[in-house]
């Protein structure tokens, strides 16, 4: 029934915008951060959130890079279902954005356009000193234990780390497409790290509906809950 109430909705919206989190890609293989088989409980030398943390990438890059490289860089993941339905809604005209605080560049490889990376991506990298631009792989299949350009500086991805500041622009962008959207679909988030949660605030529309394996803080204010896998759910709609 919850699945046929959230297709009437869709069926219905003329704006719809998504905000999505790490349980978006699960499904494709790429584990999420805070659930019981999360990164965050599985045991290195450092805590992740220390890890991944502007202060350890400057003081500790060797470190640092081992983990990234190796838990970090999923670049043989697939879209799934969820990602694949949210390029045809755009394909329609139907979905005005993707607000995602995933940065495996997965909506992207499914076909939307209309992206908001909140915390970056691992597509984008590039040297502190000159500028230039790498991809992924370069990261990946670098020898050096820390990656550096050919100018001798060293290369950052482009990922929100721990005390850095969301970009300016990607949140305006986020926040004037949550901002005009009459249907918004909260997925595959927890809804515990901020700003980027906040961001539910600007919605005005009439319709809130929240797709997550586990409950969040904001349950109670939505008109539709399924606590179900979002590719499942999704992938199940017309």
């Amino acid at each position: 029934m919850k699945y046929e109430a959230l297709q009437q909705l869709v069926d219905g919206a003329r704006q719809i915008v998504f905000f999505g989190g790490a349980g978006v890609s699960t499904e494709s293989g790429i584990p999420d951060f805070r659930s019981v088989d999360g990164l965050y409980h599985q045991k290195y030398d450092y805590p992740p959130e220390q890890i991944l943390s502007h202060t350890f990438f400057m003081k500790r890059p060797e470190e640092f890079f081992r983990f990234y490289r190796d838990k970090m860089l999923p670049l043989d993941a697939k879209p799934n279902a969820a990602h694949l339905k949210l390029a045809q809604w755009e394909q329609e005209g139907k979905l005005i954005g993707v607000v995602t605080q995933n940065i495996d560049g997965l909506h992207q490889a499914a076909g939307s356009r209309k992206v908001f990376e909140l915390h970056g991506s691992i597509h984008r990298n590039y040297c502190m000193k000159c500028g230039r631009f790498y991809a992924p792989e370069y990261i990946r299949d670098s020898r050096d234990p820390v990656p550096c350009c050919e100018c001798g500086g060293r290369i950052k991805p482009d990922v929100v780390l721990y005390e850095e500041g969301l970009d300016n622009d990607v949140v305006s962008g986020a926040v004037h497409a949550i901002s005009k959207a009459d249907l918004m679909i909260v997925a595959g988030t927890s809804l515990t790290v901020y700003p980027a949660a906040g961001l539910l605030r600007y919605f005005r529309g009439s319709h809130l509906v929240l797709i997550n394996r586990d409950a969040t803080p904001v349950d109670d204010e939505c008109e539709l809950v399924i606590h179900d896998k979002v590719g499942e759910v999704l992938g199940s709609l017309a």
